[in-house]
């Protein structure tokens, strides 16, 4: 889905700035809005995947001048009420106004949150089938997006360059999105700079970004 959510490549926004000084939150609230978000049960069908198709529906204006965590809570938000698990009268009301919701597993416990934060979230998967790729070929990735969520970046659609790696198979985040588990070869794909913007100044710079086999077609 293309969207202000993918900004990489694009001209016009000024420099990225960097701060020496991580600085994890800026707010109490910040942290308060992770918490809950990370000890929260949910249902099944949601996905990591999901919550990314849902945050980049945010209306630009919003998804341009939100804090990050503000982002969060408004993307977490609109999952609820779209699951029907709240309504948005009762989120206005700060008030849940029927039975408690059955549709996902409880809260976690205190004593369970240091494991939870401590585990690593995992996305390799079978695809069932040989990559049809190896390290050194020649692929061109695909000139269109799709409506929903896809992790091919705008900026390097339709632009030839060479498979630098092999990740092994993984899920497959598009599908993923809507509901269907399923995997995919996963590639480390080299681009020139100057290939992706023509007017790049370091002639032998180059841009290694993880793409699906979906994307890829030889060159």
């Amino acid at each position: 889905m293309d969207g202000i959510h993918d900004l990489g490549g694009r001209e016009g926004f000024g420099p990225v700035e960097v701060s020496a000084d991580y600085e994890g939150f800026h707010a109490d609230w910040e942290e308060r809005v992770f918490a809950i978000v990370r000890t929260m049960g949910r249902p099944s069908d949601w996905s990591l995947d999901w919550f990314r198709h849902c945050r980049e529906l945010i209306d630009p204006v919003d998804y341009l001048t939100r804090p990050y965590y503000d982002q969060w809570l408004q993307t977490y938000a609109a999952m609820l009420v779209n699951s029907g698990l709240l309504s948005i009268e009762e989120i206005a009301q700060q008030k849940a106004g029927g039975p408690s919701p059955t549709a996902f597993a409880p809260p976690l416990t205190l004593e369970q949150i240091p494991a939870n934060v401590r585990a690593a979230q995992t996305f390799d998967g079978d695809a069932g089938q040989a990559p049809q790729f190896a390290v050194g070929d020649r692929v061109q990735t695909s000139a269109h997006g799709i409506p929903g969520h896809t992790r091919l970046p705008a900026y390097i659609r339709g632009v030839a360059g060479t498979v630098t790696h092999y990740r092994g198979d993984h899920v497959m985040p598009d599908d993923n999105s809507a509901g269907t588990k399923r995997a995919e070869a996963l590639y480390t794909v080299g681009f020139a700079a100057r290939d992706i913007w023509p007017d790049a100044e370091g002639a032998n710079d180059r841009v290694q970004v993880d793409l699906w086999e979906s994307y890829l077609e030889p060159a």
